[in-house]
């Protein structure tokens, strides 16, 4: 029998139209318990899905109240961590005697660690000396250093007031973040719309407590969110943006005019490689395991006299992220999904020397500006010395 992770490749669409329980009862016994396969198969499942059904199979837990929904809600909790750049170790679904009885361990890259409760309502009250408990029975085995970890509970709903009130009146206070599912949510939301993964690391500041009596950090982290989210503005280049070919637009023409098809060149780039990607940021991509990335970029299509042109911004995180892993790709699509590129990353990075850079409100990236002239897309190289072209024929897809 496939499981449900075999189930998902071949037919997206079933998943579309089926509750979390009927998923939950097609993956081993249909029963989440530690360590047995419907667990495995679950949580591989939850590493391939796109991050809107993990959206949905939360409500899912939170609306049908099934027989294992809050052990299928921690398994989505923790994936959302690792999605959000955690590494993440799970937890027990139910507590054992001499086992300590956390939900998840969430380390940041600083190393820092966050104890992790789920909890689907937060109708009862919750014994916060259990939980902070957990923390000193894993500072007590060395798993964490208690200077250098907090407690993250994470509820079901928004209405968290007389939680809220819990906390700030016991002598857990400082040490305890109070989160719920769907702001979690948005927040994977909000790092999937962002571009540097300087910026997401600042945004997940947000899950360690702090004492904002003074609100500097705040206003700063405000502040580089918003320069992050404006370099999409620059994302795909017009022609006279473009520092040798400034020409005037003509009066009606929109220089904005949206693209979209991101989607497509990715559903081709993962049938190609037979790989299955799982978005990191805005148009970067990686595989479970770290061992391929990808950049994925798109632009329309611009003319210049009879020819097509295509212009696409390339950053220097963007850079920094390829290098990060033994094998990447940049992924460049022309117009439509159909004129799709995928290059190593290891034949692209001698071309980046070559191309040409802009310097604005202290950023700067490179421009990647491809012509198409009697059917071939040539990728310029204006700083050649030669002002060569490079033909891409061998790495479309």
């Amino acid at each position: 029998m496939s499981s449900i992770t075999e189930l998902w490749t071949k037919s997206k669409d079933t998943f579309d139209i089926k509750s979390l329980s009927q998923i939950l009862s097609f993956a081993g016994d249909g029963k989440l318990k530690d360590s047995n396969a419907t667990s495995t198969e679950f949580r591989e499942l939850l590493e391939q899905v796109p991050s809107k059904l993990l959206s949905r199979f939360a409500d899912n837990c939170l609306s049908d109240k099934f027989d294992d929904s809050g052990f299928a809600l921690q398994d989505i909790i923790n994936q959302i961590g690792v999605r959000l750049g955690f590494e993440v170790e799970h937890g027990l679904y139910r507590g054992k005697q001499n086992d300590i009885g956390f939900d998840g361990i969430w380390t940041s890259k600083d190393g820092h660690r966050i104890v992790v409760e789920v909890k689907t309502t937060d109708a009862y009250r919750i014994n916060l000396d259990i939980i902070a408990e957990y923390r000193n029975k894993l500072s007590n085995d060395s798993r964490l250093d208690k200077l250098r970890s907090s407690i993250l509970i994470i509820v079901g709903r928004q209405d968290t007031g007389d939680l809220e009130a819990q906390i700030r009146g016991s002598r857990h206070a400082w040490d305890i973040r109070l989160i719920s599912t769907d702001s979690l949510l948005k927040l994977l939301g909000l790092k999937e719309t962002l571009n540097d993964a300087k910026t997401i690391q600042q945004i997940n500041e947000l899950l360690k407590p702090r004492e904002y009596t003074r609100i500097d950090r705040l206003i700063e982290l405000i502040f580089e969110t918003s320069k992050d989210l404006q370099l999409d503005e620059i994302d795909e280049i017009t022609e006279e943006d473009s520092p040798k070919e400034k020409k005037r637009r003509k009066p009606n023409e929109d220089k904005t005019t949206p693209v979209s098809f991101h989607e497509e060149c990715l559903i081709k780039v993962q049938n190609n490689l037979k790989i299955n990607l799982i978005k990191q940021s805005r148009i970067s991509y990686k595989t479970k395991n770290s061992s391929i990335g990808l950049i994925c970029a798109i632009s329309k299509t611009h003319m210049s006299g009879q020819n097509e042109k295509y212009w696409f911004a390339f950053h220097p995180h963007q850079k920094d992220f390829l290098s990060e892993f033994p094998t990447s790709y940049i992924s460049l699509g022309c117009g439509s999904s159909d004129s799709t590129f995928l290059i190593p990353y290891s034949d692209f990075e001698p071309f980046i020397q070559y191309l040409w850079t802009t310097e604005k409100d202290g950023r700067m990236y490179w421009h990647i500006v491809i012509n198409k002239r009697e059917g071939k897309f040539l990728l310029q190289q204006p700083y050649s010395g030669k002002n060569v072209s490079i033909d891409l024929a061998k790495y479309k897809i």
